[in-house]
């Protein structure tokens, strides 16, 4: 296995990167892949930076010119059903672009020439994912939905709930990289620690967030992850 393993922020990566053996920094496109040993594991950690666009561009790059055999995205979402709490972890099942709507051309939400909406990850990797998570907080497995937008209204989430029944969490990143991996055949894998209700406190509980909480349990969760 060599893994890839892709953050929006830096401090969603804080400490991975310290935390690889013999580090070898590359830079391109305008991003910098910091190659070594994670816990014996052969890994590539990358900033993706946010959005779709930046997510799907950087696992393309990492498959592309770095050779990783495997990705795993982790991060900070937005909380999208009543029982997905603040500082619960959801590992997908599958992720969906709910804000892609070609109609009528095609269904809503449906990627065309693919004839998938969502994308499901490798369950393999994430059965893995999700036992390393399961020693640090509570674990979710579902629906995560990924947009250009930062879901900080509750109208809107209650507009993509009504949508999409199965929703658990909502993020930025996740289903660009999940589209890549499945039109390259890379097994995927997503894990979000949720930082906000997606509500109007959400833009101030993520930011607070982020930087207490989320990237010790990311950190926590790769560590695991590496060494099972």
């Amino acid at each position: 296995m060599r893994l890839g393993i892709i953050s929006a922020l830096a401090e969603e990566q804080q400490g991975l990167i310290e935390a690889l053996q013999s580090p070898a920094k590359h830079v391109h496109g305008m991003r910098e892949y910091t190659a070594g040993k994670l816990w014996e594991i052969d890994a590539v950690c990358v900033l993706s930076r946010i959005g779709k666009v930046a997510a799907a561009m950087t696992a393309a790059i990492l498959v592309e010119k770095f050779g990783v055999t495997h990705i795993v995205f982790t991060g900070v979402a937005g909380s999208g059903d009543k029982n997905v709490k603040v500082g619960d972890i959801v590992v997908a099942d599958s992720l969906i672009q709910h804000d892609f709507d070609a109609s009528p051309l095609f269904p809503r939400f449906e990627i065309p020439l693919t004839g998938l909406s969502s994308f499901a990850t490798d369950v393999a990797l994430t059965d893995r994912l999700a036992g390393a998570a399961s020693t640090i907080t509570r674990v979710h497995r579902g629906l995560i939905a990924s947009g250009d937008q930062f879901i900080g209204k509750l109208g809107q989430i209650q507009a993509l709930k009504a949508a999409l029944p199965d929703l658990l969490a909502v993020e930025m990143e996740g289903a660009a990289v999940a589209q890549v991996c499945f039109e390259l055949g890379i097994p995927f894998a997503v894990i979000r620690t949720i930082s906000d209700n997606a509500n109007d406190d959400a833009a101030v509980d993520f930011m607070h967030f982020i930087k207490t909480v989320a990237s010790r349990y990311a950190f926590d969760v790769i560590q695991n992850f590496c060494k099972t």
